[in-house]
């Protein structure tokens, strides 16, 4: 009986051993965060100041891979099938986790089995902005209009099944109008629209929107946050305008493949934590931009996506929004 309980014992000792060897070791050699959107996008501008700083703490080269196509499914599934040893990460906005699996009826990839969540990177609180030639100030007063014209309104969104345009679903269900949806490829022209008064209303990022409302060009009528924004209090939330509880916002996070050992998730995570501390990128990066750090541990990453998950499943089911 000892003769088996110390071989056992020494498996274990092996096993640890061997467990702990990748994590000691790490990073062996150059980091790849692959990004599922083209160059100069959101994701790719918070990959590159991420993966900058990573790379200068942990003394290896870190090299941003653009990976776009299929609403991210063709990055998600290369991360998905590397070796999961920390060296290939992907930085990736919430669709991928949270709003695909409702979209589509087979993903090439399991958002839950194949990945584990490192870190939160930043949150995006959007703007629901309308064309100056409405009659229109506020979200009451949008209401009203709608209410009077059922689906005479238009507005923009930067692909079906965007959060541009689940907000705006989510917006027209609470409030209990009808919209019409105009599809584009990316926030840019739909803005773009919105300013030249061909479309009428959109909900954008508040960074996107703040040159043009302050340049007389939209209406912003409303902030999709649960509180007024420190730097616009005078804009008011979509909540305390009408509808309470209404949210409208957008997330990007760092993953990495299931299996990656727990002591490299829990190093990159606060190396993240850190970098989404200093003072120089918050300064320079984020709040230009009303980009929000993201804090908490690989666990209270995981708890956040449970829960969006929920929220996005509602609204899409809602919707009855497919992509084939």
């Amino acid at each position: 009986m000892r003769a088996v309980l110390s071989s056992i014992l020494a498996l274990a000792a092996v096993l640890i051993t061997w467990a702990s060897a990748p994590a000691e070791n790490y990073p062996s050699k150059p980091i790849t965060l692959v990004v599922p959107a083209a160059p100069g996008g959101v994701t790719d501008v918070i990959a590159r100041a991420v993966g900058q700083r990573l790379g200068a703490s942990l003394g290896q080269a870190v090299v941003v891979e653009n990976k776009p196509g299929a609403a991210n499914q063709l990055a998600a599934e290369w991360v998905a099938h590397s070796p999961p040893d920390g060296h290939t990460l992907l930085v990736s906005p919430e669709a991928t986790f949270v709003i695909n699996p409702y979209l589509f009826a087979k993903l090439p990839y399991d958002p839950i089995k194949d990945f584990v969540p490192v870190s939160g990177l930043i949150g995006i609180h959007q703007a629901l902005i309308a064309n100056p030639s409405l009659p229109l100030h506020d979200v009451a007063e949008l209401i009203a209009l709608a209410k009077r014209e059922p689906g005479a309104l238009n507005y923009g969104t930067y692909g079906l099944g965007s959060t541009g345009h689940l907000n705006m679903e989510m917006f027209a269900n609470a409030a209990g109008v009808k919209l019409t949806a105009i599809h584009y490829k990316g926030a840019t022209p739909a803005l773009s629209d919105v300013i030249a008064g061909t479309i009428q209303l959109m909900f954008i990022s508040i960074g996107s929107a703040v040159q043009p409302w302050q340049g007389g060009r939209v209406h912003l009528l409303a902030v999709g946050s649960k509180e007024r924004s420190a730097r616009l209090p005078e804009i008011p939330t979509v909540a305390e305008s009408g509808l309470p509880g209404f949210e409208a916002s957008s997330w990007f996070g760092l993953f990495a493949p299931a299996g990656t050992p727990p002591p490299i998730v829990e190093r990159l995570n606060a190396l993240t934590q850190g970098i989404l501390a200093e003072r120089q990128l918050r300064e320079k990066l984020l709040d230009p931009q009303f980009f929000e750090p993201m804090t908490g541990s690989p666990t209270d990453f995981a708890a956040f996506i449970k829960r969006d998950t929920e929220k996005w499943r509602r609204a899409i089911h809602t919707a009855a929004v497919k992509i084939e």
